[in-house]
């Protein structure tokens, strides 16, 4: 971290004193710039890294990320989903946002959740299965990272009776870069199977056929 510059001392203590208080005014809330001559063998140093553009702090050794606001949104598909056919997969495609930062549907293919900022995200997905067949129904979901489906991430669920209804989830953390998309996919063997929103009732609050919650919880980098 480069030494600061303080005013030169002066014959006019009184005008130097001015000019102190002003320096320390305007860089007393500032962070010093983070260097390549910066050692982060001590813990606790607060810098701003100018090349990432975001403050970092020593920590066992390195410099990491103080994650700020990355990221978050909150999905919901209010309506019901049914598969055109059996054993083809299909990309859910969740409500418009609100109140989302930095991640939000792609404006011409909504079935795409796009990140603004790089990093590692939680990822929490539900959805409601019900069938209308006295027979197995076999339910696969899994993600899709950039049009490609994440390996050995199929969650597979099945449903025995007529009427059945469940609801499956799953937490997982991925790493995206900035502009990289996810989109949640399914497919189910029959077209009896369905994600099924519910009514709200007199006593409780609708439910969707999907969710899916996103936060950002680290950075890209560490130095």
């Amino acid at each position: 971290m480069p030494s600061p510059i303080l005013p030169p001392l002066g014959p006019d203590l009184r005008q130097w004193g001015r000019q102190l208080s002003s320096y320390l005014q305007r860089n007393l809330a500032k962070l010093g710039q983070k260097t390549a001559d910066d050692n982060p063998s001590e813990d606790g140093v607060i810098l701003w890294d100018r090349e990432y553009k975001y403050p970092v702090v020593s920590y066992d050794g390195e410099f990491r990320q103080i994650v700020m606001e990355g990221g978050h949104i909150s999905l919901i598909a209010s309506s019901s989903i049914t598969a055109a056919a059996a054993d083809t997969a299909y990309s859910i495609t969740f409500d418009a946002p609100t109140g989302n930062k930095y991640i939000d549907r792609d404006a011409t293919n909504p079935e795409r959740i796009v990140f603004e900022e790089a990093g590692e995200y939680l990822i929490n997905f539900t959805a409601e299965i019900t069938s209308s067949s006295s027979s197995d129904v076999t339910f696969y979901f899994w993600p899709a990272k950039n049009g490609t489906n994440v390996t050995g991430s199929t969650m597979v669920n099945v449903l025995h009776n007529n009427g059945a209804t469940l609801v499956v989830s799953r937490s997982a953390v991925f790493s995206f870069d900035a502009d990289d998309y996810l989109e949640a996919k399914w497919a189910v063997d029959s077209t009896s199977g369905s994600l099924n929103s519910t009514a709200a009732t007199s006593f409780s609050p609708a439910s969707p056929a999907a969710t899916m919650t996103i936060t950002r919880i680290h950075g890209e980098h560490s130095s």
